[in-house]
């Protein structure tokens, strides 16, 4: 079993720019596809970006591809999600998870990290 937690929410100003960490432990990361998810307030949670066992392949939502860039270092152990460009409707709680079966275009989840706040203000 991986534990994930994640770092790096905040509050931005619209146009601003964050970087979430999701640091990973129990297993090599370079075993699993690693990928973010949000959730609104009142919202289902929603995909928005994965990267490949490899890290050869990533895969965005259609709502934040050109803004938002996932990666991954698989030496670190960890998956970063750099965001620029923010908009007030990021404004979720942001998930890591990893599958072992998926890669960058299907992903069934093995793991949850707990979350981590962005809000963004306009």
């Amino acid at each position: 079993q991986v534990q994930l937690v994640e770092s790096g929410g905040g509050l931005v100003q619209a146009g601003g720019s964050l970087r979430l960490s999701c640091a990973a432990s129990g297993r090599t990361v370079s075993s699993y596809a690693m990928g973010w998810f949000r959730q609104a307030p009142g919202k289902g949670r929603e995909f928005v970006a994965a990267i490949s066992k490899s890290g050869g392949s990533t895969n965005y939502a259609d709502s934040v591809k050109g803004r938002f860039a996932i990666s991954k270092d698989n030496a670190k152990s960890t998956v970063y999600l750099q965001m620029n460009s923010l908009k007030p409707e990021d404004t979720a709680v942001y998930y890591c998870a990893v599958s072992k079966v998926g890669g960058s275009n299907y992903f069934p989840v093995d793991s949850w990290g707990q979350g981590t706040q962005v809000t963004v203000s306009s």
